[in-house]
């Protein structure tokens, strides 16, 4: 029979509360058990001496008979100093998934596609002359017309004058 040390939850919604038991590996987390260990309530502070209750002595019985503790449970065991904790690493942790990579390639894909595009756009606009023919002759197209308009203005103005007077 594989034994195990881990924490069995009781406590609300909400409410954590946990105790430290010995059980068979097949049974449920909240089932039935062998022996309890001790209690663990992660809602009082760290340094509260009733945060983690373990009887340290059944603790060592159970690891010298084969029992293999959970990751928090070593952890009390280490604070307590009946058994040393290996650290672990996981250096894939952090590493997106396939999905996220290939997001990541398309992105950058049609980001490059962009700049290339706005460096052609840039290097055309630079390369073709600019067309100044057409504007200069607008502007001496236009000019004949401002000289007609300014002589019109004053002699609009002066109809205007007589009307006036006619009226008083």
């Amino acid at each position: 029979m594989a034994v195990v040390m881990r924490l069995s939850r009781g406590g609300a919604k909400k409410r954590p509360f946990y105790k430290i038991v010995v059980a068979d590996k097949r049974a449920p987390r909240d089932g039935k058990y062998l022996e309890r260990l001790g209690s663990y309530n992660p809602l009082l502070p760290k340094d509260h001496e009733d945060r983690v209750k373990l009887d340290a002595e059944r603790a060592k019985h159970w690891l010298d008979h084969g029992a293999v503790p959970s990751d928090r449970v070593s952890r009390f065991l280490d604070a307590a100093g009946l058994m040393e904790r290996k650290a672990r690493n996981n250096p894939n942790k952090a590493e997106p998934g396939d999905k996220a990579k290939e997001r990541a390639e398309e992105k950058a894909a049609k980001e490059a596609e962009r700049k290339e595009a706005e460096e052609a756009a840039k290097a055309e606009a630079e390369a073709a002359p600019a067309e100044e023919a057409p504007a200069e002759e607008a502007s001496a197209e236009e000019a004949p017309a401002e000289e007609a308009a300014s002589e019109e203005a004053p002699a609009a103005e002066a109809e205007a004058d007589a009307d006036a007077e006619k009226t008083e």
